[in-house]
C-alpha cells in the first residue's frame, strides 16, 4: 500500500507538535487562567501572562521585567492604543496567527502601527507585504503616509512607485486631503511626481483649505513655479494670495531668462525599462531605415538591413532623432554600433525638453567607438534624444543597429565625462577585440581564460622587432591599471612596454619594463587618463624572438591574494612622451592553416 499520506510526517527520531503547542498556548489568549497582569486599553481590562507577553516583546519584556514602575503593577494602562487592534495583536502573541484578508485597511494600519511600537518586526514585515498587494487608488496615500511615519523604507518605496505611475489620478482623489504635512510635501518634491505643475499646485490649494491648520509655507515651496505657464501664474496661482507676487515674479523670471534644460522638470521614472521603445510610445523622428533602431533585435543585421543612419557630411546637425513617449528620468544607455567589420565611429549624443534647448549627455567625438556602447551620465529628465555621428573609419555614413535608454539604480563612477569601471572592461562581453598579434584563436588574450594554455596554444604573440599586440575597447574608459598575464610553462623572462591611445595616432607610455627581466603576472598602475586602444610591445624573450601574452585585463582585477603579483613590483608611468605610429593596422589573427607550426612561436 501506498504511503503518500504519511509524507508530511517528520523524519524518524524528530518529534514536532508544534502545532498543539500554539493550540495550547492560544488557549490562554485573554483567559484569566493562570493570569498575572491585566492591559487596560479603552477602558477595557483584557487578561494576560507575563512571561508569555516578555517571551514575545522586547518591549513588554523591559515593561514587565526591567524594574520600571509597571514591573510591579497587576494593571497597566496602554494609552493611545485602539481596543480593535490591540485584541489583533495580542491574538497574534498568543497564536503567531493572524488574518489580514477580512479587515479593513484603516485597522490593518493601527495593527501595522502597534506592530511597530511593539517590536514585532516579522508581523510588520507580512503587513507591509500585504499592504503592498492591495495598494489602490484609494488607499495608497493612507499607506503611504504610515510608512513615511514609522520609516518602512520598502513599503514607501512601493508606494511612491505607485504614486509616481498615477500621479494625476491620486491628487485628485480625495484621499489626498488626508495626508500629512510631512509625507504631503515628501511627495511632490519628487522629480518623479509626474503630473501637470498647474494641477499639482490646485491640489495643494485645496488640501491647504481641508487642513486649514497646517502651516503650508514649506508644502507650496516644494511647488515648482517655473514649470507653468505664465497664464496659469498670473489666473491661477496669483488670485489664491498662497505664493508671494515676488516670488511669482521670480518664477517668471527664471521661465524666461533660464534655460529650459535648466529648469526643474519632472519625468516619469521606470528604473531599468528601456523607456525607448515603441511598447512606451517612442518613435525615431529624424534618420534613414528608422524602423530597425528601436524593433529590439541585436542579431539579424548584415551589410544591407537591420540599421538605422545618417550621412556624416551633410544631416544639417539632425542625426537620428528619437522621440520617447513621454517625459522620463534617466541615467544610462545603450547602443550597438554596427560592427560586421573593424570599423570605428565617433559620435555625441544630446538631449532636450523641447528640441530646441540641446545638453550634450556623452560626447564621444574625440575617441574611437565600436559595437557595443555603454553610456552613463548625471539623471536628467528627458524628452528628445538626438544620436550624431561624426567620424566613420571606413566611409561617411554613421549606422546604429540598436538604442536604449533607462534610468538605472546600478553603481556607476564618472569622471571627466567617462566612465571609471571597476570590472574588467577588455572582455569579449564589453565587446573589446584584439586588432593585432597572432594567436590560434580570435580574442584569446581577452576571452577570461587563465588557466588552460601550453605550447600549443591559449595565448597571443608577435614577433620580437616587428608588430605588437593591440587591443581595442568598445569605448572610452578612464583607467589607471591594468594586468597581464604572460607565458609561464618555463623559466623565460620577458621584457616589454605598454602604450595607451584614444585615436590610434597618438600614443602614450604607461608601462616602461624593457630594462627589467619580467615572468608570469604582470600588474600595471599608471595616470588616470582615458583609453580605448592598448599596445602591447615585447623587447625581450630568454628563450627566443617571440613575445607570449596569455591574458589581457583593465583595470587590473588584482586577487585578495597578491602573491600572484608580488613580482616584479608595479611602476606608475607618468609619462606624456607622444609615440606615432606610422606602421598601418590590419587583422594578423591567424588560423591552424598558417604554414609555420606553432611550436616555433614559443
Amino acid at each position: 500500500m501506498s504511503d503518500n499520506h504519511l509524507g508530511d510526517l517528520p523524519p524518524v527520531g524528530e518529534v514536532d507538535h508544534t502545532a498543539s503547542l500554539s493550540v495550547h498556548i492560544g488557549s490562554l489568549y485573554i483567559n484569566d487562567e493562570y493570569s498575572d497582569v491585566s492591559l487596560i486599553v479603552e477602558g477595557i481590562r483584557l487578561p494576560g501572562h507575563k512571561v508569555i507577553l516578555a517571551a514575545r516583546s522586547e518591549y513588554f519584556r523591559a515593561l514587565l521585567f526591567g524594574g520600571m514602575r509597571e514591573s510591579q503593577q497587576t494593571e497597566i494602562e496602554l494609552k493611545g492604543t485602539s481596543l480593535t487592534a490591540f485584541k489583533a495583536l495580542l491574538k497574534y502573541v498568543y497564536t503567531g496567527h493572524l488574518i489580514l484578508g477580512n479587515r479593513k485597511e484603516e485597522l490593518i494600519l493601527d495593527i501595522l502601527g502597534l506592530a511597530h511600537k511593539y517590536g514585532f518586526e516579522e508581523l510588520e514585515h507580512s503587513i507591509s507585504e500585504y499592504l503592498k498587494a492591495i495598494l489602490n487608488i484609494k488607499n495608497v496615500c493612507m499607506i503611504y503616509d504610515m510608512a513615511s511615519l514609522y520609516h518602512l523604507v520598502s513599503l514607501a518605496d512601493v508606494c511612491c512607485s505607485f504614486i509616481d505611475r498615477h500621479a494625476l489620478d491620486i491628487i485628485n482623489h480625495e484621499s489626498f486631503l488626508m495626508l500629512s504635512a510631512a509625507a504631503l510635501k515628501e511627495m511632490i518634491s519628487r522629480d518623479s511626481f509626474c503630473a501637470p505643475e498647474v494641477d499639482i499646485f490646485k491640489a495643494v490649494c485645496e488640501w491647504t483649505q481641508h487642513n486649514s491648520s497646517v502651516e503650508a509655507r514649506d508644502i507650496l515651496a516644494a511647488i515648482r513655479l517655473p514649470l507653468m505657464t505664465l497664464p496659469d501664474l498670473l489666473n491661477v496661482v496669483r488670485p489664491t494670495g498662497l505664493v508671494h507676487p515676488d516670488t511669482i515674479l521670480d518664477a517668471i523670471k527664471a521661465k524666461t531668462e533660464s534655460r529650459d534644460m535648466d529648469l526643474k522638470y519632472r519625468g516619469y521614472l521606470m528604473p531599468e525599462e528601456n523607456v525607448a521603445s515603441p511598447k512606451h510610445g517612442a518613435q525615431v523622428l529624424h534618420g534613414e531605415l528608422r524602423s530597425s533602431l528601436l524593433d529590439g533585435d541585436v542579431q539579424n543585421y548584415d551589410m544591407e538591413r537591420g540599421f538605422t543612419r545618417h550621412p556624416i557630411d551633410d544631416n544639417n546637425g539632425q542625426g537620428i532623432l528619437v522621440k520617447l513617449g513621454m517625459q522620463c528620468i534617466v541615467n544610462h544607455m545603450r547602443m550597438l554600433l554596427w560592427d560586421k567589420d573593424v570599423r570605428s565611429y565617433s559620435y555625441y549624443i544630446e538631449v532636450s525638453m523641447d528640441q530646441e534647448d540641446w545638453i550634450r549627455v556623452v560626447d564621444n567625438t574625440r575617441y574611437l567607438c565600436r559595437s557595443w556602447q555603454n553610456l552613463y551620465f548625471n539623471t536628467r529628465v528627458v524628452r528628445y534624444i538626438r544620436i550624431v555621428g561624426t567620424h566613420n573609419t571606413v566611409n561617411r555614413v554613421f549606422h546604429v543597429v540598436s538604442f536604449e535608454c533607462m534610468f538605472t539604480n546600478q553603481q556607476f563612477a564618472l569622471e571627466q565625462g567617462l566612465i571609471v569601471p571597476s570590472a574588467n572592461v577588455a572582455t569579449i562581453k564589453a565587446s573589446a577585440c584584439v586588432i593585432e598579434g597572432v594567436s590560434r584563436s580570435r580574442n584569446a588574450l581577452i576571452n577570461g581564460d587563465t588557466e588552460n594554455y601550453d605550447w600549443d596554444s591559449g595565448y597571443t604573440c608577435h614577433q620580437l622587432g616587428s608588430g605588437a599586440i593591440v587591443v581595442q575597447l568598445s569605448q572610452p574608459y578612464l583607467l589607471d591599471s591594468m594586468r597581464l598575464l604572460l607565458w609561464d610553462c618555463d623559466d623565460r623572462s620577458y621584457s616589454f612596454y605598454i602604450e595607451v591611445s584614444t585615436d590610434q595616432q597618438n600614443w602614450h607610455l604607461v608601462a616602461d619594463r624593457k630594462d627589467q627581466e619580467c615572468r608570469s603576472w604582470q600588474t600595471v598602475y599608471f595616470q588616470k587618463q582615458p583609453v580605448v586602444f592598448i599596445r602591447i610591445v615585447g623587447t625581450h624573450n630568454t628563450a627566443n624572438e617571440v613575445f607570449h601574452c596569455v591574458h589581457f585585463e583593465c583595470p587590473a582585477q588584482v586577487p585578495l591574494s597578491s602573491d600572484a603579483v608580488s613580482s616584479p613590483e608595479s611602476e606608475t608611468v607618468e609619462s606624456e612622451d607622444q609615440i606615432t605610429d606610422e606602421t598601418s593596422k590590419s587583422w594578423l589573427v591567424t588560423s591552424a592553416k598558417t604554414s609555420e607550426s606553432s611550436h616555433s612561436f614559443v
